[in-house]
């Protein structure tokens, strides 16, 4: 078995011009390895906005900075957050920006996390001109935040698309994760997230549509083999359990 993560660990990789992702982990999850992956942007006031923030890393920091200011640190869904509070640490200045509902959960309030701005359905001024801004709702408080670069062509999801590669998962694991349509080519989010979204599953399938119809180049996300080529057929793909997106 390979290890479950894309080495190097913890550095800059560039995705597209402005547009960037840093892989890190593995973090493990009911005791399966895990890949996570931030995505980074530099906007066009040159400032930079860090989506989904991976381990604080000092060396990784000190690259980051070089590319500009840290000016927003953004908590997509109501999951991904553990990270954040290194960060604002070492980023005083910078904002957090967070998905709605995750300021109200109970872990959140006890760790001292600080939410500057909730995420809404349309781009906040701080950048608008670079990122177009969609809502995937769902049940039991769910919500994920999407992000379309639109110089680059590049969507920034966080687990609505999830796509493990068997050969680096542990060979006891690949038949459940392959039956769980958790696997690549296609991946698909666990099962049990797939239930809580389809719990609001006409809105979940509108939003859903509207990310295809943007049509990206590129899909990025936290888990597994991200979609450098052939995004939207892919990511057509991906969301087939919401719905025909042709």
């Amino acid at each position: 078995m390979r290890e479950a993560t894309y080495p190097p660990l913890d550095v800059l990789k560039p995705v597209a011009e402005g547009v960037w992702i840093v892989d890190s982990g593995p973090l493990r999850v009911l005791g399966m390895p895990l890949p996570v992956r931030m995505s980074v942007v530099r906007l066009g006031d040159g400032s930079l906005w860090l989506h989904s923030p991976t381990r604080y890393d000092a060396a990784l920091h000190r690259a980051i900075a070089a590319l500009g200011p840290i000016r927003h640190l953004v908590a997509p869904n109501i999951a991904h957050w553990t990270f954040l509070k290194a960060w604002q640490e070492h980023c005083p200045e910078a904002l957090t920006w967070a998905a709605p509902n995750l300021r109200q959960r109970g872990q959140v309030r006890r760790s001292g996390l600080r939410i500057d701005r909730v995420l809404a359905d349309a781009a906040p001024p701080e950048w608008a001109p670079d990122l177009r801004q969609i809502v995937v709702p769902g049940g039991l408080g769910f919500r994920e935040v999407a992000f379309f670069h639109t110089r680059s062509r590049t969507l920034v999801l966080t687990d609505l698309v999830l796509n493990l590669e068997p050969a680096k998962m542990p060979a006891l694991l690949r038949p459940l994760l392959h039956l769980a349509g958790m696997t690549a080519p296609g991946g698909q989010p666990p099962p049990y997230l797939r239930l809580v979204i389809k719990l609001r599953r006409g809105d979940a399938a509108r939003a859903a549509a509207e990310l295809v119809a943007l049509r990206p180049d590129a899909v990025i996300f936290a888990h597994g083999l991200w979609f450098a080529q052939d995004g939207t057929d892919r990511l057509r793909n991906s969301l087939r359990w919401l719905g025909d997106f042709s």
